[in-house]
């Protein structure tokens, strides 16, 4: 009977029919075309344990002594039944295919697939090149739209000042403070084959359309080349150096006559890292021949005429930053010819160095205002108020903050004497401008005001206006 377990065979031993169907046969797994099959085969020999499998509905099945039932462990399910996004085939067996529905609705590259409902979806191709994904105007699906002309991606400018807004040095340089190589409009700098080639202004009267400020650079000394620069921190070339970058700008001209080639660069600086030599031209030569470059300088376009007139456009040039060990940038304008007339006027307005090939935009490196106020801080402010104590009878140690952290310790100047209160009944005025540095950093420093007279030692003054203003420069 099924149930008489194991037993070994030896060498000899008698085969008993008695011990074929219970050790061999009644502990097999029989093979049934139906469970009518099987009764039929079975009906007097029937025992308690016996197991079986019926072909027509592919089941295992074990006699328990009264009645034959599925095998413990099996498992119970009798269907496989589609959900939301899933279709079945074949549910009841014997084997299930089951499909996610969502993802046969891809059938192309770039396809997306979107709810419609609830639990409901479709799918919406890809669009063409340079459309864009957005909202219906129902607000009911997604599409793909070509942008309206105007609605071009606005690249970041890296360029500081590029408005020519921030003007803390002043908006006017004239003789004295209009040298070659000397700083005028945050961030930006003259470079002139001689001083006192050009009067530098901030100008708001000739503008562009709905602009706001331009450098005015009007000639003051004839027959010579001019122009502005302004370079970038080290910090601030990572990600242009190695790729192409467009220089642009706004600009025009008082009368073609005589300015009549006015040219821009981009100037690779390959040096140390911000020990950049600002003066960048070794010789300025003749007229219509591009300027000579100091080492370490190399232009990355190639300069030409730009054809400005005496209404504002929109000028650029592209160029691959790739010299070899480039480190700092400089972008520069000039007037490359050596015949002018006193009082013409070069007008500059909107800079923009950008990454890529085309001009776009103009924006604020600093974003706004302020933001841009704050960026020329890093490498030039002035500070009219502070406080400190008498260090002797003629000198007064304020320790000022910075009112942003400047890229180096910076220098300090005056070019007017210092005034300052002892905040009761006396203010002081010094005999001379002087300024030292006693210590500083780049958030701020003890710096020393002096050629005062009738102080008391160790007593607080306060600087007040009136008087110069402590110029901190930290300029490349």
């Amino acid at each position: 009977m099924a149930g008489a377990g194991y037993k070994l065979f030896n060498t000899g031993d008698v085969l008993t029919a008695a011990q074929v169907n219970t050790y061999l046969q009644e502990q097999t797994v029989m093979v049934f075309a139906s469970s009518a099959a099987r009764t039929s085969a079975l009906s007097g020999v029937l025992a308690e344990g016996m197991v079986s499998y019926l072909q027509d509905t592919n089941a295992v099945e074990v006699y328990n002594g009264s009645a034959w039932v599925g095998v413990s462990g099996a498992g119970d399910i009798t269907e496989v039944q589609a959900g939301t996004g899933i279709s079945v085939a074949s549910g009841t067996g014997p084997i299930p295919v089951v499909t996610n529905t969502v993802a046969t609705a891809f059938d192309a590259a770039g396809d997306l697939v979107y709810g419609t409902g609830a639990d409901t979806f479709t799918k919406l191709a890809l669009g063409t090149a340079n459309q864009v994904l957005t909202v219906n105007a129902g607000a009911t699906a997604p599409e793909w739209k070509t942008p309206s002309a105007g609605a071009t991606a606005v690249n970041k400018n890296y360029l500081i000042n590029g408005g020519f807004a921030i003007a803390e040095r002043g908006n006017s340089f004239t003789a004295g403070a209009n040298n070659d190589d000397a700083y005028t409009l945050d961030r930006w700098y003259i470079l002139s084959d001689t001083n006192d080639v050009i009067d530098v202004t901030q100008n708001t009267a000739t503008v562009p359309t709905n602009g706001q400020f331009a450098i005015a650079l009007d000639v003051e000394t004839v027959n010579k080349k001019f122009g502005i620069a302004s370079i970038l921190e080290y910090t601030d070339c990572i990600g242009l150096i190695g790729n192409t970058v467009t220089f642009s700008f706004k600009a025009k001209v008082s009368s073609t006559t005589k300015l009549d080639n006015v040219k821009a660069a981009i100037v690779a600086w390959s040096g140390t890292a911000d020990t950049v030599t600002s003066d960048i031209i070794s010789a300025w030569n003749v007229e219509g021949t591009n300027p000579t470059l100091i080492a370490n300088a190399t232009y990355e376009n190639s300069p030409a005429n730009l054809n400005l007139t005496t209404s504002y456009a929109t000028y650029s040039v592209s160029a691959a930053v790739d010299t070899a060990s480039t480190k700092n940038i400089i972008v520069f304008v000039w007037s490359d010819v050596t015949d002018t007339t006193l009082g013409d006027f070069l007008y500059i307005s909107e800079a923009k160095l950008e990454l890529g090939s085309t001009a776009t935009a103009f924006e604020y490196a600093g974003g706004t205002f302020e933001g841009e106020l704050a960026a020329c801080n890093r490498y030039y402010q002035e500070i009219q108020f502070g406080a400190g104590a008498a260090a002797d009878g003629s000198n007064v140690d304020f320790m000022l903050p910075h009112t942003t952290t400047m890229r180096v310790a910076p220098s300090a100047t005056v070019t007017t004497a210092l005034k300052i209160t002892d905040f009761t009944t006396s203010d002081f005025t010094a005999s001379a401008a002087n300024i030292s540095i006693i210590g500083n950093g780049t958030t701020g420093g003890r710096y020393r005001g002096g050629n005062f007279s009738g102080l008391t030692n160790n007593r607080f003054y306060g600087l007040i206006n009136g008087g110069g203003t402590i110029k901190l420069s930290a300029e490349l």
